[in-house]
């Protein structure tokens, strides 16, 4: 069976089916962890709700947007400025968050005058957004508070606003994918249809699942820009309200995570004969297949072609520098949702990295079956992991890096194993091809790190005496000490042994000279890194 139970989850028998290892010879009948199951009690599973699903992914890059939670603060302040989907109105969506901060009394006698009152004093706050977005929790779903009728009021009384009413409260799902799901066909249902764009161009196209974190949809954007291709709507990352409420009028969707908005392109489909394109916007080979997918549905194969040629002129021999000094190196790939699959494959055959490990905490089956297809043998899949059970697997597989987001990326850092942000970014954008060398980079300075790999030295082992040690200690001793015994440039003046601060600076740091060195002298071969 390859099934893998982790010791820490022993008591818990059902956790066994939900991590595999991918065998030889072994296909996706015999090998697919579940996914996508309500979290076992017990877990204590590391999982978003629905409510962070569909504010805190889907609703919060919409730039132009009052977004305000009606529920306790503490649900807005957990969805709020932990992923850098920025914009170019001075990131509004970033800097503000609203809530109506439900208490004790209004769960008792009702929070709608409240909310009614929050959107109206939030309007007058900010007098310059007439749109705004009212979310969920799972307090106000549980006693039952009217918002579509309280935003309908509020729209009729002030007359010049529009409210979104998105009711996807936290138990609305196993997970945050549930979020995604409600807010998306929400969205179809009350504001696709309601305004009509101009159209300035015979290709039009919406962009659906990219939230422009540190600039993602602006790279795509420019590419299809470049092949005279009208980019109607963005959902959501980086797009007005107003343009988001026109995507009836596209030709075509092209879909970038399907985990996350797959749903509304579907129903864009079914409810307008718009048509479905998915593609891959990381990877160098990936993306000259998805630009040219694209291409060939309007007829712009040419376009596509030139700019394939010039983006991989220009940034593959970046991409083979890192792919060297990256060759071997093993990986823990532990997103959230999609990048699962997306970057399985591409990443092992264009960085030369080793995947040891994926997992999701909210992945469908399909999710795991693209993602499982892609790993090579011995991977180890995991869906919705927990503390516990992400450090057994470091232990187990020591990996030389792993990217995921900041939660297990710190529980990483305390065993001394660096990470990268790949749902915020450290220094992304990471989507198209300057963004696809600026994550080798990153892998490369985060593996090579002298910081991380002084850290990893386990000291905790080194004989110290207790009598006297490091020169603090003896400080405040009462033997007065010698210049040649004070000094901590030789050996332990009493032991006859390097103390720890010397084994550092005699064996540790030449080591790492001597790899920066060699480092250094392949890079004269070849071109300069990218900055």
């Amino acid at each position: 069976m390859p099934y893998h139970t982790f010791k820490c989850s022993e008591c818990i028998p059902e956790r066994a089916m939900h991590a595999v290892v991918k065998g030889p010879g072994e296909d996706l009948t015999s090998c697919l962890p579940l996914g996508y199951l309500n979290t076992i009690p017990g877990t204590i599973s590391e999982r978003g709700c629905a409510f962070c699903g569909a504010k805190h992914v889907i609703g919060a890059p919409m730039k132009d947007v009052i977004h305000l939670c009606h529920g306790p603060v503490g649900c807005t302040y957990d969805t709020w400025h932990t992923k850098r989907y920025i914009s170019d109105n001075d990131n509004n969506q970033l800097k503000y968050a609203w809530a109506t901060d439900v208490k004790e009394k209004n769960v008792v006698f009702g929070a709608e005058k409240l909310l009614k009152k929050t959107i109206i004093d939030t309007f007058k706050a900010q007098p310059h957004l007439k749109r705004m977005t009212i979310y969920q929790t799972c307090a106000t779903a549980l006693i039952g508070d009217d918002m579509d009728a309280v935003a309908r009021e509020v729209m009729e009384e002030l007359g010049d606003v529009d409210i979104f009413v998105c009711n996807a409260p936290g138990f609305g799902g196993p997970s945050q994918s549930g979020g995604h799901h409600k807010i998306n066909i929400a969205w179809v249902d009350q504001k696709v249809g309601t305004k009509e764009p101009k159209i300035e161009s015979d290709y039009v196209i919406n962009y659906v699942g990219d939230y422009n974190i540190q600039g993602d949809a602006e790279i795509m954007c420019d590419y299809f820009h470049r092949m005279g291709i009208q980019v109607l709507s963005t959902f959501t990352g980086n797009s007005t309200f107003d343009e988001l409420a026109t995507m009836h009028r596209a030709h075509l969707n092209v879909l970038e995570c399907a985990r996350s908005a797959e749903y509304i392109c579907n129903e864009l489909r079914v409810r307008y004969g718009i048509p479905r394109l998915d593609i891959d916007g990381f990877g160098f080979d990936l993306l000259n297949e998805s630009l040219m997918k694209v291409a060939m549905f309007f007829g712009l194969e040419e376009k596509a072609q030139k700019i394939i040629d010039e983006e991989n002129a220009r940034w593959r021999p970046e991409l083979d520098w890192y792919a060297r000094r990256l060759k071997g190196k093993r990986i823990c790939l532990w997103p959230g949702g999609s990048k699962l699959w997306h970057w399985a494959h591409v990443i092992e055959e264009e960085m030369g990295v080793k995947v040891v490990s994926v997992y999701s905490k909210f992945g469908h089956q399909g999710d795991f079956e693209k993602g499982v297809a892609r790993c090579s043998e011995g991977a180890l899949a995991i869906d919705d992991p927990n503390e516990l059970e992400a450090l057994e697997a470091m232990e187990e597989l020591k990996p030389d890096i792993i990217l995921t987001g900041m939660r297990p990326g710190e529980v990483a850092k305390k065993i001394r194993i660096p990470y990268l942000n790949i749902h915020a970014y450290h220094n992304g954008p990471y989507k198209g091809y300057e963004g696809w060398v600026r994550l080798a980079r990153d892998l490369y300075n985060a593996i090579y790190s002298p910081m991380y790999q002084l850290a990893a030295i386990d000291i905790s082992k080194d004989e110290i005496p207790l009598e006297r040690g490091f020169r603090s200690r003896r400080m405040i001793s009462d033997v007065t000490l010698s210049p040649e015994e004070a000094n901590v440039e030789g050996e332990h003046p009493y032991t006859g042994e390097y103390d720890n601060v010397t084994r550092l600076r005699t064996k540790v740091y030449p080591e790492l000279e001597a790899q920066r060195a060699k480092h250094q002298e392949a890079a004269e071969e070849v071109l300069v890194p990218a900055k």
